[in-house]
């Protein structure tokens, strides 16, 4: 297929052009930059550099490259800057989306794999999370995701040819297994590569919030699916959508690991120190959060090749030896 992959400079979609580029397919890759790396883009890939608000520019693109479908991962991403910044969120996030599905309408083009998020559960009332449990997002990263959900149901309803994937996120983690991509963000938040950036001496500590959970260990626990396994479910999901399909899936590894554990787990993959400091609870802090994964696996037969902590932070680990000062 030829593939717009929108956000393709960034962590996730970097990975998924690189894996749709080795399946065979056309890969073109769009992203303004902002929080992207030009360096991350595949140089078998075909590149322009465009905002998601640029409807005409993208439907050009759309249909000069003859697109059959979009995978869209195009967002910001930072759930504090969200309650922040709110605007921001639902004019990149919900907003740009719509701009993209108008481009899409306007080129012919009836395919998409959405990058959602678990964010849109909010607090759930318990665990393994499916698909079926109440959405009810508590900050505004995770209604702009809802929203989006929301506006392919009614898009996909009024346009019977339209289809499209939507994948509800948890912990992304890891690096491309041979060391080529990886985790480059500023500020950098997720645990894993704070951890990396601790033994490599460019972080002078890590934070833990929060040791008082009820939980073995009494600090958070949450699901770590690995990029490249990520990656291979928006592929198998392209792959399997018909017209007027909407199908929706939660991606994860169906169990957690605590925070002392991914810790515990970088000292060993390191062999080096990582100084920790304590603190209190975040606000909005879940204790345990994992995905139920049976949905997907039961109709599209994927399911995670990475599941111990220690392999997922050992590839992360690869690209950051690789790489200590990241793409730049």
């Amino acid at each position: 297929m030829n593939v717009m992959v929108a956000g393709g400079a960034g962590y996730i979609g970097s990975h998924a052009a690189k894996q749709l580029l080795e399946a065979g397919h056309r890969v073109l890759v769009v992203d303004n930059l902002y929080r992207g790396h030009r360096k991350a883009v595949d140089p078998r890939a075909d590149f322009h550099e465009v905002d998601l608000a640029d409807t005409d520019a993208l439907a050009d693109l759309l249909a000069r490259y003859e697109v059959d479908c979009v995978m869209h991962f195009a967002a910001l991403a930072y759930v504090g800057e969200s309650v922040t910044d709110p605007l921001a969120y639902y004019d990149n996030n919900t907003a740009g989306t719509i701009s993209m599905l108008k481009a899409m309408q306007a080129s012919g083009v009836n395919r998409m794999v959405f990058s959602s998020t678990c964010a849109t559960y909010g607090e759930p009332p318990e665990t393994p999370i499916l698909e079926t449990t109440r959405q009810r997002p508590i900050n505004p990263y995770g209604w702009s995701k809802w929203c989006v959900e929301r506006v392919l149901l009614d898009h996909g309803a009024a346009n019977k040819d339209f289809c499209y994937a939507s994948l509800r996120y948890f912990n992304v983690a890891g690096a491309a297994a041979d060391g080529s991509l990886g985790e480059d963000h500023d500020p950098e938040t997720h645990l894993i590569p704070v951890i990396l950036l601790a033994a490599l001496g460019r972080r002078e500590k890590i934070t833990v919030f929060g040791t008082d959970y009820p939980t073995p260990d009494g600090t958070c626990i949450r699901d770590y699916v690995h990029v490249e396994d990520l990656c291979a479910a928006h592929v198998t999901a392209m792959n399997a959508l018909r017209p007027g399909e909407a199908r929706f899936y939660n991606l994860g590894i169906g169990k957690g690991y605590s925070v002392k554990e991914v810790i515990e787990s970088g000292r060993r993959v390191t062999g080096r120190e990582i100084p920790v400091e304590y603190g209190p609870r975040r606000p909005g802090d879940p204790a345990v959060l994992f995905a139920g994964a049976e949905k997907i696996r039961a109709e599209l037969g994927w399911s995670a090749n990475y599941t111990e902590i220690d392999d997922v932070v050992a590839t992360a680990w690869n690209w950051f030896e690789k790489h200590p000062g990241g793409y730049g």
